[in-house]
């Protein structure tokens, strides 16, 4: 084993790499299924609510419509969450551990 190899696994090793997964599944993990079970009760709402999704709102534009364009807002809010998220939570770790790594490479 060379010695970045070894210096890959001390770092995989590290708490401070460990805080870093954790943090990274406290927001990923939920998330993930929330984001699911929206797209699930969407699919299965076209699938087999057709009455209710072909429900005329406004002129034209009808349940289906609605949520299908929601689905993009929700993916655009998820996005600007995890960037929030990641620069709160997550980058601070991961600039310690590089700053770390990047120190005992000099």
């Amino acid at each position: 084993m060379n010695a970045e190899q070894q210096e890959w696994e001390r770092v995989q090793a590290s708490p401070e790499f460990a805080r870093l997964r954790r943090r990274l599944r406290v927001f990923i993990f939920p998330m993930t299924v929330l984001f699911l079970g929206w797209y699930l009760l969407y699919v299965v709402l076209a699938d087999y609510a057709h009455g209710f999704m072909s429900t005329k709102l406004i002129g034209n534009i009808n349940v289906g419509l609605v949520f299908g364009l929601l689905q993009f807002v929700s993916t655009f809010l998820i996005t600007w969450l995890y960037v929030r998220y990641a620069d709160k939570h997550l980058d601070p770790v991961a600039d310690k551990i590089r700053e770390e790594i990047e120190g005992d490479a000099k």
